[in-house]
């Protein structure tokens, strides 16, 4: 076996040291800039950050949502395992209505995505909140087309649909739609939970004290 790091606090060291070296030159909003080298570690590409498009204000008013402890919506499982708690505001919430039974009956009736039947759950939470989606492109269309009509709006919208159907249209729907909500997303098929947790727990600490 060749020599290799063992120590925890030397790996994330060394990897954010490399990361720093291979983004050297590219252009970042000084805010955001250790949101990026997040989603760069969790993915393991640093050619993403060219892919990525943003609202000017995303950075604190999701940092301000988080630290006055608003609710976190979420699509999936996977995204809420990988948030880290301990870094949220006293009183936040990590919610994902995936399974629950109401999802699936409304999936059934309305002939869509269990994702996408869930967001209609997100309604009562939805107002004030950061809404973090790391997988179903169904999500974030139906999030856009409750917000059409009319809901009151999060706070932030990280959008990280992944795969080969919709997640490119559905990020390019939330970078050119006339939502007004702030929001973070990587254009192209790429994305995942890893990102997307990655995102929302780079934004929680830097709106920690």
């Amino acid at each position: 076996m060749p020599a290799y790091l063992r120590d925890p606090s030397a790996i994330y060291q060394e990897s954010f040291a490399r990361i720093a070296a291979e983004l050297d030159g590219v252009a970042m909003p000084p805010d955001l800039a250790p949101v990026f080298m997040r989603i760069v570690h969790a993915c393991g590409m640093p050619d993403v950050v060219a892919d990525l498009d943003w609202s000017p204000t995303v950075g604190t008013s999701a940092c301000q949502a988080l630290a006055v402890g608003r609710s976190v919506l979420v699509d999936t499982a996977m995204v809420a395992t990988g948030i880290l708690r301990t870094q949220l505001g006293a009183g936040s919430e990590v919610r994902c209505f995936l399974d629950h039974p109401e999802a699936s009956a409304r999936a059934q009736r309305d002939g869509t995505t269990r994702s996408a039947a869930a967001v209609e759950l997100w309604r009562p939470h939805l107002s004030g909140s950061v809404v973090v989606i790391g997988n179903a492109p169904t999500a974030l269309f139906r999030l856009l087309e409750i917000l059409a009509d009319g809901d009151p709006p999060p706070a932030a919208i990280l959008g990280f649909p992944v795969g080969f159907v919709g997640a490119a249209e559905s990020k390019r729907a939330l970078a050119d739609g006339g939502h007004g909500v702030p929001f973070l997303t990587l254009h192209g098929r790429r994305g995942g939970s890893a990102m997307a947790a990655a995102a929302l727990n780079a934004l929680a600490d830097l709106g920690s004290p």
